[in-house]
C-alpha cells in the first residue's frame, strides 16, 4: 500500500497456537522508506522476506537496494524475518540497545518472555550492526532521514520513527489499537510515550504495526483512544485484584472484562503483570 511520496506498507497475517487445537490469528505491518536508498522498518514474521521484497518490488525498486533494517522493538512479529532479509541484503539492522539481547539472542528471549509458537514465528537472532538512540537519525538519501523517538512501554527499548518532511510516523506497537490485543509491559511508560508523540509536530499519517493508516483528525483519536485502553486495562485489573490477587486469576478476569477471547491469555498476561506491578508500587493513573 502507498502511503506517501517515500512511504509504503504491507500488511502479514500470521496465527498463534492456542489450547485445544485453536489459533490466535494476528497480523502485523512491515514498512519501507525509499529515497536513492531503501530502509525497511520491521521484519514481521519467519517467512515473510519474500513479500516484503515482493513490496519492494511492487515499487520499481530492486531488493539489493535495500541498505537498512530498523526493528522497531524485539518481538518475534517484527524480528521474525529479519535473519533472511539481512542475509540476502547485507543490509544494516538498527534497534535500541535495549531490545539487544533478545534480538541477538532469541534463545534468551524464548526463555524470559515465553510466548506460544514462537519458534514457528522468528526464523533465527540477527547481529545488531546499528544502536539507536532518541534523537538520532537515519538518513534514505538527498539529504532526508528519520527521526528515531524512543517510546518505551511495550518494551524497554521500543521506538518510533517520523519522516518530517512528509510528516510520516510509524509508531510500532506504542499505541494501544482498540479491537486488538493490548500488549505492554509498563502501563506508565506507555502512558507517556503516547503523550510524546501527542507533541510532535507536523504529523499527517500515523502508521501503528497494527492499525490501518490514520490521517488528519484521526490521529489524535487513536493516542487518545490508546490512552484510554491503558487507563480502562487498569481499573479493571485494580478491580480483579481486590477480589483475587493470583496474577493467572486476575489476567482471566481482565480478558473476561474487555471481552477478549481466552486465546489472548498468554499474550496479555504481561500487561496484566505490568499493571499489577503498578499497584505495588501504589501508583495510580492521574
Amino acid at each position: 500500500m502507498k502511503i506517501s511520496d517515500s512511504v509504503s506498507s504491507l500488511k502479514i497475517p500470521f496465527r498463534i497456537p492456542a489450547a485445544g487445537g485453536r489459533f490466535l490469528d494476528r497480523s502485523v505491518n512491515a514498512f519501507m522508506v525509499a529515497d536513492k536508498g531503501i530502509c525497511l522498518v520491521d521484519a514481521c514474521v519467519a517467512g515473510s522476506a519474500g513479500p516484503v521484497f515482493a513490496m519492494v518490488r511492487d515499487t520499481g525498486r530492486d531488493p539489493g537496494e535495500v541498505s537498512f533494517l530498523i526493528l522497531t522493538h524485539s518481538h518475534p512479529d517484527h524480528i521474525g524475518g529479519a535473519s533472511a532479509i539481512q542475509g540476502a541484503t547485507e543490509c544494516i539492522v538498527a534497534a535500541h540497545p535495549a531490545e539487544r539481547a533478545w534480538i541477538e539472542d532469541t534463545d534468551l528471549q524464548a526463555r524470559e518472555r515465553p510466548i506460544p509458537g514462537f519458534s514457528t514465528l522468528v526464523e533465527g537472532a540477527v547481529r545488531i550492526d546499528r544502536l539507536l538512540s532518541d534523537g538520532d537519525r537515519i538518513g534514505i538519501g538527498g539529504g532526508r532521514s528519520l527521526a528515531v523517538v524512543h517510546t518505551p512501554g511495550h518494551s524497554p527499548g521500543s521506538i518510533s520513527l517520523f519522516l518530517e518532511d512528509e510528516g510520516v510516523l510509524i509508531s510500532g506497537d506504542a499505541i494501544p489499537v482498540k479491537g486488538e490485543i493490548p500488549v505492554y509491559d509498563d502501563p506508565f511508560a506507555s502512558i507517556r510515550s503516547i503523550e510524546k508523540l501527542e507533541r510532535l509536530s507536523g504529523v499527517k499519517v500515523l502508521l501503528s504495526s497494527w492499525d490501518s493508516p490514520k490521517r488528519g483528525g484521526e490521529i489524535p483519536k487513536a493516542m487518545a483512544d490508546g490512552k484510554e485502553i491503558i487507563h480502562t486495562i487498569h481499573a479493571a485489573v485494580v478491580k480483579a485484584a481486590k477480589s483475587d490477587p493470583d496474577p493467572a486469576s486476575v489476567t482471566r478476569r481482565v480478558v473476561e472484562t474487555l471481552g477478549l477471547p481466552e486465546a489472548a491469555l498468554p499474550v496479555i498476561s504481561r500487561t496484566v503483570m505490568g499493571h499489577l506491578r503498578a499497584i505495588d508500587r501504589k501508583k495510580e493513573f492521574s
